[in-house]
């Protein structure tokens, strides 16, 4: 794979084998297309704990926040997305 126009830096990383053999295992259940594309996400989510989020689960948790909102759960969407931020 080239890549035109952006740099991209190898890195080496060491770890235990059995971290190794663990993060192998949730890479494949949760749909990772290798282990560095999962070490490269979690790295992005720590940094910038802006983890991205499709339209599909943006709209489940609009469904979620009406739902809550309805049955007093958590008082207004606002309030519950006070409540989720601060997680």
């Amino acid at each position: 794979m080239v890549s035109i126009g952006i740099m991209n830096t190898q890195i080496n990383l060491r770890m235990p084998q059995k971290l190794l053999s663990s993060v192998k295992s949730y890479s494949d259940e949760h749909g990772y297309g290798s282990v560095q594309d999962f070490i490269k996400e979690t790295v992005r989510e720590k940094l910038f704990d802006e983890p991205e989020i499709s339209k599909e689960e943006l709209a489940l948790v609009k469904k979620l926040a009406e739902v809550t909102e309805k049955k007093k759960l958590y008082g207004t969407e606002k309030q519950l997305f006070e409540k989720l931020r601060r997680r």
